[in-house]
C-alpha cells in the first residue's frame, strides 16, 4: 500500500473537517434532510410539479430531466464500479457517516452529479427556478462531505461531470 499523497491528505483533512459540524444537530438534521431529499425525492416531486403547473411543455421539461438523469445514473455507477474509491468513513476512522450510503464507493458523488445535472436543465427550461435549484444543489453537495460519504474531491468532480451532462443534454436538446 502507497502513502497518500500530499492531495489526498488535504482532501480527507477538509473532510475530517466539515464532517465534525455534523455534531451539531441543527447542522446535522440540515444536511441529512438535504441529502435525502437527493436520493431522488426532491427531483421527482418537482417533475411532477413541472407537469401539473405547465402541462406538455412541464411535461417535456421533466422528460428531459428524466432522460439526463438515465445517463447520469448508468455513467456515475461506472465510474464507482471503475475507481472503487473507499468512502471516508471507510478510509479514515476519525470520519463518521451520519447518514447510512445508498452503496459503497466514493467517487464520484451520484447525488452531487445528478444535482448539477437537474438543475442546468430545470433552470434551462424555467430560468424562475434558480433561486430555488442553485441552493438546493449546492446544499446537496456539501451534504456529501459533510455527513462523511465523500470527499471534497468527489463532488468538485462530479460537479464537473454533471455540468457537462447537463450541457451536453441542453445542446442535444437544441435548448442552448
Amino acid at each position: 500500500m502507497h502513502a497518500p499523497s500530499r492531495l489526498q491528505r488535504h482532501d480527507a483533512g477538509w473532510c475530517l473537517l466539515a464532517n465534525r459540524a455534523c455534531a451539531r444537530g441543527g447542522i446535522r438534521r440540515y444536511f441529512a434532510t438535504v441529502s435525502r431529499l437527493g436520493d431522488g425525492v426532491f427531483w421527482y416531486l418537482l417533475m411532477g410539479l413541472l407537469v401539473i403547473a405547465d402541462g406538455l411543455d412541464g411535461l417535456f421539461a421533466a422528460a428531459h430531466m428524466a432522460a439526463t438523469g438515465g445517463v447520469a445514473l448508468l455513467l456515475y455507477k461506472r465510474l464507482k464500479r471503475w475507481t472503487r474509491r473507499p468512502r471516508p468513513f471507510a478510509a479514515d476512522g476519525r470520519i463518521r457517516a451520519w447518514v447510512a450510503p445508498l452503496d459503497e464507493f466514493s467517487f464520484p458523488s451520484g447525488h452531487t452529479l445528478h444535482a448539477v445535472a437537474f438543475s442546468m436543465v430545470a433552470v434551462a427550461h424555467y430560468p424562475v427556478l434558480a433561486w430555488l435549484l442553485v441552493p438546493f444543489a449546492t446544499s446537496v453537495a456539501v451534504s456529501r462531505v459533510v455527513l462523511g460519504l465523500h470527499y471534497p474531491s468527489d463532488v468538485l468532480a462530479a460537479t464537473a461531470i454533471g455540468s457537462a451532462l447537463g450541457g451536453a443534454s441542453l445542446w442535444l436538446a437544441g435548448i442552448v
